[in-house]
């Protein structure tokens, strides 16, 4: 199945929480925050201003993004947890070596 959010509505993913802490100790699943941090899927076609014209998103399909602890809804899609959340819920894209990182 294919999901295309409508306006300014983006698709996240969360990245994997991390299993242990800086100092070696492993993080139980019931202590574990959500990870506040995901890829974009899809994004909408963007948002309507005051002359009808669509002005396109700031993010995109790929992108590693940082978004806030309560933004969005879940939702499950082919059986994957998602995040459908307004551009706005979006705080920042992670870009260069950061992105590299987590990604690796």
């Amino acid at each position: 199945m294919t999901f295309r959010p409508l306006h300014d509505r983006v698709l996240v993913r969360r990245v994997t929480a991390e299993e242990k802490t800086a100092g070696g100790i492993i993080i139980p699943d019931t202590a574990k925050e959500k990870p506040q941090e995901g890829e974009v899927v899809s994004v909408g076609a963007g948002t309507i201003n005051e002359k009808g014209e669509v002005r396109p998103l700031d993010v995109k399909a790929g992108d590693r993004i940082l978004f806030g602890k309560w933004s969005g809804t879940e939702v499950k899609l082919d059986g994957e947890e998602l995040l459908i959340m307004k551009e706005s819920d979006i705080m920042g894209i992670l870009e260069g070596s950061a992105a590299a990182k987590k990604a690796a």
